[in-house]
């Protein structure tokens, strides 16, 4: 799983995360998991 950050927008690890929730690259606190792309349905 990958998260990534809010701040600058890099991908953390999740293996980063089990020693302390903080970006390594900014020191930021806030990571969010992105969202994959939706399937789109047409309605009847």
């Amino acid at each position: 799983m990958e998260y990534k950050c809010f701040s600058c927008d890099h991908k953390v690890g999740d293996e980063y995360l089990k020693k302390r929730i903080r970006c390594p690259y900014c020191g930021s606190k806030i990571l969010f998991k992105p969202r994959e792309q939706t399937t789109k349905v047409l309605a009847r």
